[in-house]
């Protein structure tokens, strides 16, 4: 050390103390660097976390999530099957009152013991017994169509209903949500003029609506037809004439559900555009001078759509059942109209297969939702985080 100072060479990387021991130090270049700013705004927030962890799976919300879909689930079943036992009559005693005395007492009998229907069997019994067919898969037999299996009389209607009454959901959600934002963009426009029309087009009831359409582009103008979902002629395949004349027949019942459903989705978007159009960050966003365009979708509609995305995983987990007017008015073979004519025989185990589908796709509509949610709002990720 004595030489170092006499020659006047200092070594930054290491001291000597007084009595001759070194003193580890950090060389000069090897300084830590100094670290980054941080916004005091985030100071103790989720997004802090989320800054230097990365964001966290909410495994506590999903499995809450799922503990409540389940449960769901279990109570819906148990009433399912509960309430069509609750009703007036039976299965059986509706063929029995069919067949007109063509069958002897003993095949009755035998029918009860097929549905689970035994008397002698307790209600706790038969609970038990449709739970384990359901683990396994079984449906049970259909008694109003020629005791065929349920899941094949499912299975042969729910294609027309997904086909028909889901692309025009979707469609008519995405239409709406659509335009609902450019004429709340808009506000004090001319394009408001289209609030009060499709607001009253959205009051008219479906069944109604269907009539018109019937009335005007089937009998009077000739362009589509009035009913069925295809000509008795055609033959069902995978080729452009039986295509083109399903479109053809499922024109007018699509038509009457956008419509009838597009006022909704107009002015539930409009209405939370002009709620969202008053926040801060809009107001910056336009400060700032960016295009309009992205103010508006990524910015203003982007968070208006959020309460428009649990309506619509309502609407899709409704569409099964919401239909059996309009299949109804159009005779189209759809899942609606097979529920009411399970309704009417009072065929148990249609209609509990049928209420299971409209539970199912609650549940699963539900699901996407909040899947939704957590992709289109960061605020849910991090708070579940």
């Amino acid at each position: 050390m004595t030489g170092d100072l006499q020659t006047g060479h200092h070594d930054p990387s290491t001291e000597e103390s007084l009595d001759g021991r070194s003193l580890i130090t950090v060389p000069v270049d090897e300084a830590p660097a100094e670290a980054p700013p941080v916004d005091p705004t985030l100071v103790g927030t989720t997004a802090t976390r989320a800054e230097r962890g990365g964001i966290r799976v909410p495994w506590r919300f999903i499995g809450g999530r799922v503990l409540f879909y389940a449960f769901t689930a279990w109570a819906a079943i148990t009433i399912n099957f509960f309430i069509p036992r609750m009703m007036k009559g039976d299965a059986v005693t509706a063929y029995m009152a069919q067949a007109r005395g063509q069958l002897q007492p003993e095949a009755a009998k035998a029918l009860r013991l097929m549905f689970g229907l035994d008397d002698s069997t307790t209600l706790w019994d038969q609970y038990i017994r449709y739970w384990g067919m359901l683990l396994r898969g079984d449906l049970g037999v259909s008694i109003s169509s020629g005791m065929a299996p349920v899941s094949d009389v499912i299975s042969s209607a729910l294609p027309w209903t997904l086909g028909l009454v889901g692309l025009a959901t979707v469609l008519s959600f995405i239409v709406g949500t659509v335009v609902g934002a450019i004429v709340g963009w808009r506000r004090g426009g001319r394009l408001d003029v289209l609030i009060p029309v499709t607001t009253f087009l959205g009051t008219v009831p479906y069944f109604w609506l269907g009539l018109i359409f019937i009335a005007v582009f089937s009998t009077l103008l000739g362009w589509f037809p009035a009913g069925h979902a295809y000509e008795l002629g055609v033959s069902p395949g995978w080729n452009w004439p039986f295509i083109s004349d399903v479109i053809a027949h499922a024109a007018l019942p699509a038509l009457t559900i956008v419509i009838a459903s597009l006022g909704g989705w107009v002015l539930g978007m409009r209405n939370m555009m002009l709620t969202v159009l008053d926040e801060d960050y809009i107001t910056v966003a336009q400060a700032k001078g960016l295009p309009d365009k992205r103010v508006l979708w990524r910015y203003a509609a982007r968070n208006a759509v959020l309460p428009q995305i649990q309506s619509f995983a309502l609407a899709l987990g409704f569409i099964v059942g919401g239909t059996l007017v309009m299949e109804m008015v159009f005779s189209y073979p759809g899942i609606g109209l097979l529920l009411l004519n399970a309704t009417n025989a009072k065929d148990y185990a249609l209609m509990q297969g049928i209420f299971l589908v409209l539970v199912l796709a609650v549940l699963i509509a539900n699901i996407l939702a909040d899947i939704a949610y957590a992709i289109l709002d960061p605020r849910v990720r991090e708070t579940e985080a």
